[in-house]
């Protein structure tokens, strides 16, 4: 299906591409069709192509190789952005669920903090970054964007891991303090297993806010190596090969698909802790 899916993409692309205007088409002043020439809309087969082609003008390296550098560099930074989203986002659920004054002054701060744009954000990270020095540790330039992508990420989490661990029935409560469980007790085997079913959508949503908190930190700062930067530079060719640019959001793109697969092995990790649903 997923085979299928490209293939209807495709076609759907080339089909506008056929019968679209070439100039576009506005509305009431606003434009509502994107326009369908060569330089905004190239032929799928073209984007394929190009990335069979060299880098650089009698470079031996091909934009596919590049491309894949740059995803395998922007992974590493996503994963340890999704890592660290992830502990943090799960700590506060559990601060938030063990307490409910900490749930009712923190939650509306997470809501807020979601409407930072991560373009004025992320040179600010920077500069803060650059200045963190504990003993021989200098904080590197990659972890900037990591954190970027932390921030994104930590939201879902907090806010599907604090529904999940909130689930657990009034029932099977008693029934744990019946047995004069403690916190951590009913915390370890009834709430945290009862959580699964909605975490695992907040780590799905997570998974690809790193994703794009990683590309727009690497765009925002400028920083090399990263599938983010290659946007920008493929980008600046726009004009003289716009099939280029398009092989940097193709690297974007299995970046994200990535993702989704390393959350996807979670669930099945997971999937033993699910509460079985009872047939009506």
């Amino acid at each position: 299906m997923f085979t299928v899916s490209l293939l209807l993409v495709a076609v759907a692309w080339e089909s506008y591409k056929l019968a679209g205007p070439a100039d576009g088409g506005s509305l009431l002043g606003w434009r509502v069709l994107p326009r369908a020439n060569d330089r905004a809309m190239p032929h799928v087969w073209d984007m394929v192509a190009r990335l069979a082609d060299p880098e650089r003008r009698g470079s031996d390296t091909t934009v596919a190789q590049v491309v894949l550098s740059g995803t395998w560099y922007s992974l590493r930074l996503v994963l340890v952005g999704f890592a660290l989203g992830t502990l943090v986002g799960f700590g506060l659920a559990v601060l938030m669920a063990r307490f409910r004054l900490v749930e009712r002054g923190l939650l509306p701060y997470l809501v807020v903090s979601q409407t930072v744009p991560l373009i004025a954000l992320a040179p600010l990270v920077v500069a803060w970054g650059g200045r963190v020095s504990i003993g021989g540790w200098v904080w590197p330039r990659w972890l900037s964007a990591s954190v970027i992508g932390a921030f994104l990420a930590f939201f879902p989490v907090a806010v599907a891991a604090l529904r999940g661990l909130s689930s657990a029935s009034r029932a099977s409560l008693e029934l744990m303090e019946s047995y004069a469980a403690t916190w951590w007790q009913t915390f370890r085997r009834l709430r945290l297993p009862s959580s699964v079913p909605a975490l695992v959508p907040g780590l799905r949503l997570a998974a690809s806010a790193s994703v794009v908190g990683v590309v727009v930190a690497e765009i925002s700062t400028g920083l090399r190596g990263g599938v983010g930067r290659l946007i920008i530079e493929y980008g600046r060719q726009t004009t003289s090969d716009p099939a280029k640019v398009y092989t940097a959001v193709f690297g974007a793109a299995v970046l994200g698909l990535m993702m989704a697969g390393l959350v996807g092995v979670l669930d099945l990790v997971l999937s033993p802790h699910r509460r079985a649903e009872v047939a009506s």
